[in-house]
């Protein structure tokens, strides 16, 4: 029997993530957690096979609660459940200590099969986030932060002031990125973005 935490702050899709799991025998959601917060303090008190975490939560959350959990529990394994595109994020999840990385359009079955995957000691990700990976995973929080905010619509000196640096700083790192992308204009970069689901 698998024991499971799931924490989401939206308690429809905590109770719908239980429904699934309920019809599998060897599946059990041991407790649930509505913040971050709440899930490390169900974490120090008990003991699950995996933990089922929303990337986005009040409180604790995303990298820093999967940095705080696996220094509280190193043998936990962690699904990381998330709206956001794959490519970008799972990189991350993955280096902070995920197990696996899910998107929250997946069917039912891809995420049983990724929590029996994980439990037993493998890493999940999808074939979509392991091609992201190649091109995304390489740009640094800080790229990958203001290649967001140029696809949202920011002139590069709006960056700039938004994250108190300098024009030139942004120009910079502007270039970087599409190098490391192999794009060539703004246009391109806004649409990578949005076809990574970089911007909402």
């Amino acid at each position: 029997m698998i024991r499971l935490l799931v924490a989401d702050d939206h308690k429809i899709v905590r109770d719908g993530l239980k429904r699934i799991l309920a019809a599998t025998p060897d599946l059990q959601v041991a407790d649930e957690a509505a913040s971050g917060d709440e899930a490390l303090r169900l974490v120090r008190s008990n003991d699950y096979e995996v933990a089922v975490l929303d990337m986005s939560m009040p409180g604790l959350a995303g990298i820093d609660l999967i940095k705080r959990l696996k220094l509280e529990k190193p043998k936990l394994k962690l699904l990381v459940l998330s709206m956001h595109g794959e490519a970008q994020y799972a990189a991350r999840a993955l280096k902070a200590g995920a197990s696996g990385y899910l998107n929250k359009d997946s069917a039912a079955e891809q995420l049983v099969g990724a929590i029996r995957k994980i439990a037993a000691g493998g890493v999940h990700i999808s074939e979509a986030a392991a091609l992201g990976l190649l091109s995304t995973g390489q740009l640094s929080d800080r790229e990958l932060e203001i290649l967001r905010l140029i696809a949202g619509g920011l002139s590069p000196t709006e960056v700039a002031e938004k994250l108190h640096l300098s024009v030139k700083t942004v120009s910079t790192h502007k270039t970087n990125i599409q190098q490391k992308l192999g794009v060539s204009s703004t246009a391109e970069l806004v649409r990578y973005a949005l076809e990574q689901k970089l911007v909402d």
